[in-house]
């Protein structure tokens, strides 16, 4: 068995068909452990560190950092026993000048053995299933006798010279060689043979790009998709570049700045077009007196069990909501075409913006959250958000979503529905404005809710209530517990 394993990149969930590698947590020549963390690498979800599925010393790292890589591409290379001496390398050994004489031709790969099907013959010949075939030696027959007058422009052939006989050893019949080319000058020659996968290939179709005049990148010089996008732009430039210029070159290629889509940016913008165009989105605005609320929050972080847990508005909105889920139960469902799929359970998502772009994980089963842990679990999850480690897992399966568009300094929103849920609540800024209270006009805390929900579940009514609902709680926190519960 040999010592040295190659690891693939594994489908890391969901259905994941490739990821970028971000960074190498090991180089060559480095000792490993089993489910050391190797490699972290973006997917179309999350940012993830790779454990190792064996522990040895890194032999070769296939794909440098910046990479995109398909599932089951192998990525690394582990010696699995590196404790038993240095690898025993394969040495092609010299022919002796013995050997070279007693052999004309190299044999061709695949060749067969002398005596078997399809292997040498005595005569030349080959072996078939019966008998020989046909002699591969050339035909010798008797010279013909001139029949007539040869032509003037005929050159006469030069006279045979006499041969010393030869030995009687059969010589192998070879195929003429064709004249030789100069190579290209990314090392492909005419009709050679480019490495290339499939999905290569039909990038380099899409774009009209010849492989052939391409020097690869990758493993072995096989060609990449960066190679052919690399090929496509230069192709892009040289054409704008060829093309006279009519008026004053102020808006050229050269001030524009190319951004790939991929990654958690390439899957929000299919979830929120088909969101957008599937279920149709009804948006109602609230404003709140939440001044009683952020007294409540003061109130909360000045008892001691307290003092070290990260309280914030976003609190008190996210266990208004759950308590509304609990009066109003039909806005936490999902559309399933011939049914409406109600869930008891609250998967409730916070939208969180991150480098890598807009990400939604969210705290499973958070119903069930006496309020301290729904405030440590928040923390955690944002917490983990910021620094790009929130897996697949916590960003899959939530059923009512948060986004606190607040924290930017905006009143509200017309947020759009995750794929698979039915209502989803912006949270606007707390600002301090003229309010009637108590029949005067007072400097209050206020601010602007907006909830988006599918109206094929939500009616008008039922969405309004809701809404309504979140509203009471965050005017008056402590009279809808007694109430509510």
């Amino acid at each position: 068995m040999s010592r040295i394993k190659e690891f693939n990149l594994p489908d890391l969930g969901e259905g994941l068909t490739e990821g970028e590698i971000l960074a190498w947590l090991v180089k060559v020549g480095d000792v490993i452990e089993l489910n050391q963390p190797i490699v972290e690498v973006e997917t179309a979800k999350a940012a993830v560190e790779i454990p190792a599925k064996w522990a040895g010393q890194v032999k070769s790292i296939f794909h440098p950092e910046g990479s995109t890589v398909e599932v089951g591409t192998p990525i690394i290379a582990i010696d699995t026993d590196p404790g038993a001496g240095p690898l025993e390398e394969e040495v092609t050994p010299t022919p002796s000048a013995a050997a070279l004489a007693a052999v004309d031709v190299a044999p061709s790969e695949g060749a067969v053995e002398p005596g078997l099907i399809g292997g040498p013959a005595p005569g030349g010949r080959t072996a078939v299933l019966v008998g020989y075939g046909p002699r591969s030696t050339a035909a010798k027959r008797r010279p013909r006798k001139a029949t007539g007058p040869v032509p003037a422009q005929a050159t006469p052939a030069p006279a045979a010279q006499p041969v010393a006989a030869a030995p009687a050893v059969p010589v192998a019949r070879t195929a003429p060689v064709a004249p030789r080319t100069a190579p290209a000058a990314n090392g492909h020659g005419a009709g050679a043979l480019v490495l290339a996968k499939p999905p290569v290939r039909k990038l380099a179709r899409d774009l009209g790009v010849d492989l052939t005049t391409l020097t690869g990148s990758g493993p072995l010089g096989s060609i990449t998709r960066e190679d052919v996008h690399q090929a496509a732009d230069g192709a892009s430039t040289a054409t704008v570049a060829a093309t006279p210029a009519t008026t004053s070159a102020a808006f050229g290629a050269d001030r524009e700045r190319r951004i790939p889509v991929k990654g958690v940016r390439k899957l929000t913008a299919e979830n929120m077009s088909a969101s957008a165009f599937t279920a149709p989105h009804v948006t109602e605005f609230l404003t709140v007196d939440v001044t009683r609320a952020m007294k409540a929050l003061d109130r909360l972080r000045a008892r001691r069990e307290w003092r070290d847990v990260r309280v914030s508005p976003l609190l008190l909105v996210a266990k208004a909501v759950l308590l509304a889920v609990q009066r109003h139960p039909m806005v936490n469902s999902t559309w399933a075409g011939d049914e409406i799929v109600v869930k008891e359970y609250v998967n409730l998502g916070i939208a969180a913006a991150t480098e890598r772009g807009l990400i939604v994980p969210n705290i499973k089963d958070a119903g069930r959250l006496s309020l301290r842990e729904l405030a440590d679990a928040m923390t955690a999850l944002v917490q983990t958000a910021k620094t790009g480690k929130t897996s697949p897992a916590d960003m899959s399966g939530g059923t009512l979503t948060i986004t606190n568009v607040g924290v930017f300094g905006v009143d509200t929103g017309t947020p759009i529905l995750p794929p698979g849920e039915s209502a989803i609540l912006a949270f606007g800024a707390v600002r301090e404005m003229p309010w009637v209270h108590k029949g005067k006009v007072k400097p209050r805390q206020v601010t602007t809710l907006g909830l988006s929900f599918d109206h094929r579940i939500i009616d008008g009514e039922l969405g309004s209530k809701f809404l309504r609902d979140i509203g009471d709680f965050l005017t008056d926190p402590e009279a809808a517990l007694l109430a509510w519960t």
